[in-house]
């Protein structure tokens, strides 16, 4: 096997890989998720473990594995020792949450662990029946920092020194801000590639322009018109695909229904269906309005984001530079929803919008009495500039704490004793 590209989920999957409970691995399609497999195939290998891999993609082992789940998995114990099964592509499984508890009932001294691309079929079936016996990971497209790792170690290794200080700052430490950065010019190539072409491994392995086009072309075509379609039975694709269009056109706003009803010629259920399938198999994500005052703040209307921005690239057809594109202030948000999402999983993240149309691009909360405004400003700063968005944010809610991302700027300032750091968004 080719050696794959080191990814910061493995530490994590090998740190209770001794224990019975099932993994269930959770990502899109073509994030890395049966790589990551043979790597902890190696791995249980070398500690003695024997190891049984199943592609349930195959019709054929799918339909042996359905026929008789407990009959397939005794036929391959044929010696002492523990055992674990890799089971990929788990979500064709009819009723997976049921047969998996039946196994892991079953076959006290085997390890289960299962990959799929739908969230829905994975967490719902098994969270109803295999309470407290699985441990459940996501597996996205590379980030900027496993982006880095693979393309230059040196300035990856910067990275995590700088991005070390941000997530310090929001969980409240101290910290201190170096007014010239001199690697900033050496991230901007690295940056700006992964910006506009994604995090899936095999565009990041590619070195040419088409090459990336063409895969990126080809996760279209096999993930979102084709799997997605016929796991909700559209009769009019074409339709389909519009709507998919208009919501990557859409990227880092809120969404109007009715507008996109209008133009694409569907209606108001069956756009939510088309969202919904889109939310659960990793193609978007929606972020909620923030509010505490449902007088005076949006409490319904959802921005959306794409889990990987090379794809919605693709989608929208514009490989343009950020230099040269009118919508580079949505790609940075969309950045920056992603490096939120991957610093902290556990939080909540919101963005804030007044009904007097202030706006606030994230809110995010690590605890539920620490509250965080965050602004993507992607514009050199000359001196700390704070918006008036911003500014009646941190007057509403008194945050301690205020974070905004910069094209290349440092800077740390206080208002109203609340403390603001300025922070490149290559770093965050």
């Amino acid at each position: 096997m080719e050696k794959p590209f080191p990814r910061d989920l493995e530490a994590n999957l090998m740190k209770w890989l001794g224990r019975r409970e099932a993994y269930a691995i959770k990502g899109p399609r073509q994030s890395g998720k049966t790589t990551m497999l043979r790597v902890l195939e190696e791995n249980l290998k070398r500690e003695g473990v024997n190891v049984v891999f199943l592609n349930l993609e195959d019709p054929d082992v799918l339909e042996a594995f359905e026929t008789d789940p407990k009959g397939y998995v005794k036929s391959y114990l044929l010696k002492e020792g523990r055992y674990c099964f890799l089971m990929d592509e788990y979500h064709y499984v009819k009723d997976p949450g049921k047969k998996l508890k039946l196994l892991y009932d079953t076959f006290e001294n085997v390890k289960f662990i299962v990959t799929g691309s739908s969230s829905l079929e994975l967490s719902g079936a098994m969270a109803r029946f295999l309470v407290g016996r699985v441990f459940f990971f996501e597996l996205f497209p590379f980030s900027f920092h496993e982006f880095l790792v693979a393309r230059d170690l040196r300035l990856a290794k910067i990275y995590e020194e700088k991005n070390k200080i941000i997530k310090e700052f929001l969980l409240g430490g101290e910290i201190e801000v170096e007014e010239r950065d001199i690697f900033l010019r050496e991230f901007k190539p690295f940056f700006e590639e992964y910006v506009i072409f994604g995090g899936y491994p095999a565009v990041i392995k590619a070195e040419d322009f088409e090459t990336k086009r063409i895969i990126l072309k080809n996760i279209y075509d096999t993930y979102i018109s084709r799997d997605i379609v016929e796991f909700l039975k559209f009769t009019n694709a074409l339709k389909y695909r519009r709507v998919v269009r208009a919501l990557a056109a859409l990227t880092g706003n809120m969404i109007n229904y009715n507008e996109i009803c209008a133009t694409c010629q569907t209606y108001y259920k069956e756009l939510m269906r088309m969202i919904s399938a889109l939310s659960e198999t990793y193609i978007v994500r929606l972020i909620q309005p923030f509010y505490r005052n449902p007088i005076t703040e949006l409490k319904k209307t959802p921005k959306i984001y794409f889990f990987d921005s090379g794809l919605r690239n693709y989608i929208i057809d514009n490989f343009n530079t950020l230099e040269s594109r009118t919508d580079t202030g949505a790609l940075i948000e969309n950045h920056v929803s992603l490096s939120l999402r991957n610093a902290f999983p556990e939080a909540t993240i919101n963005y804030w919008r007044s009904i007097a149309k202030a706006e606030v691009d994230f809110v995010l909360r690590i605890k539920d009495d620490i509250v965080i405004p965050l602004e993507a400003k992607y514009q050199s700063f000359k001196s700390p500039k704070i918006s008036k968005s911003l500014r009646s944010f941190i007057k509403t809610y008194q945050t301690e704490k205020a974070l905004v991302i910069t094209k290349d700027y440092w800077a740390k300032t206080e208002i109203n004793n609340t403390t603001i750091l300025f922070a490149p968004a290559p770093y965050l």
